[in-house]
């Protein structure tokens, strides 16, 4: 993939190369995951507006607007912008959302909507080959012809166009609502250190009809990708405790209790392993830069790097203290 503005060198970087490599394999993995979920009596079939569901209409009109935009900028040769919205739709909307968001119906038992989500899977993968073509001409053919029904070569299929019929701006706005929710949850869990498979029951105030519409609509989705056990939709916090997680979205606050969170006890018994594991590491470094003849004598770089470690250490420990505190409260 390219990312330089035109009329701009780009020094070769090893990163870079690794980087591509790693969205040349997800990608990849991406079309097997579809390959492997798709029946073949779904293959032939066109896409029916009756039939979808959100998220289907969400991505339909992500990658149609994604169509419209790299083709203006691959027409004002706009090439680094036009590649880096290409990467970013496949890697986030596509794969890590889109995909994930219908798992639970490509194995469900819904045959009607497991069929949509099939028709919808190939077809955005198809488009997304098409416009990633230019940047990457031999993976993206060498997938394409692993596709179902396609008799002509990738290079001289059709470029895709914009279609209006799959402008559908009020999903986009709710399903990106629920995507900003799930991130603000996650986030939340990461910085607690909580594993996925710990389920958690999540209480939703707000006062916006829209907004609850929209999170009712949604419960399936939290499930899934929130790590939710089930959720509650209120009109205030009243009756709320104090030992909650809070996360502030959008005219709503999401209520985490913590003791859906974390095991306080085993949380403690930890945090109390890691200070001890910290007070050694700090006592080893503090002796090493408190002894004179290892200052003096031992190479510049080498008491940097035990400096930096002291930092490292310190700034650990005032953080494993801080969750400590909070904890035995």
């Amino acid at each position: 993939m390219c990312s330089s503005d035109l009329g701009n060198d780009m020094r070769f970087s090893m990163e870079k190369v690794e980087a591509n490599r790693n969205f040349a394999n997800k990608l990849w993995n991406a079309t097997r995951f579809v390959l492997m979920n798709l029946d073949e009596e779904v293959v032939k079939e066109n896409i029916v507006i009756d039939m979808l569901e959100e998220e289907d209409r969400w991505i339909l009109s992500r990658v149609n607007n994604v169509i419209r935009e790299v083709t203006d900028n691959l027409s004002k040769y706009e090439i680094g912008i036009a590649g880096q919205k290409i990467y970013d739709f496949i890697w986030n909307e596509y794969c890590d959302w889109y995909i994930e968001m219908v798992k639970p119906r490509l194995y469900g038992d819904k045959l009607e909507s497991k069929k949509a989500a099939q028709v919808v899977l190939l077809s955005v993968l198809k488009n997304v080959l098409k416009l990633l073509h230019p940047f990457m001409p031999y993976i993206t053919e060498e997938i394409w012809s692993h596709l179902p029904e396609n008799s002509e070569a990738l290079i001289i299929s059709p470029w895709p166009v914009y279609n209006e019929k799959f402008n559908f701006e009020e999903s986009e706005r709710r399903i990106d609502y629920i995507m900003n929710a799930i991130k603000g949850i996650r986030n939340a869990r990461q910085e607690m250190n909580v594993a996925p498979s710990r389920k958690a029951n999540m209480i939703f105030v707000t006062e916006d009809e829209v907004v609850k519409e929209t999170l009712s609509y949604g419960e399936r989705y939290f499930i899934n990708l929130a790590s939710s056990q089930n959720i509650e939709i209120r009109n205030t916090k009243e009756g709320i405790g104090e030992d909650n997680v809070a996360v502030v979205i959008d005219r709503c606050e999401i209520f985490i209790p913590l003791s859906d969170l974390i095991d306080f006890d085993k949380e403690i018994e930890r945090l109390e392993k890691e200070r001890e594991k910290l007070e050694g590491e700090l006592k080893r470094v503090r002796g090493k830069l408190s002894n004179e003849n290892f200052v003096s004598r031992a190479p510049a770089n080498v008491v940097d790097s035990e400096r930096e470690k002291q930092k490292k250490y310190e700034e650990m420990m005032g953080k494993v203290l801080e969750r400590l505190n909070n904890l035995n409260k």
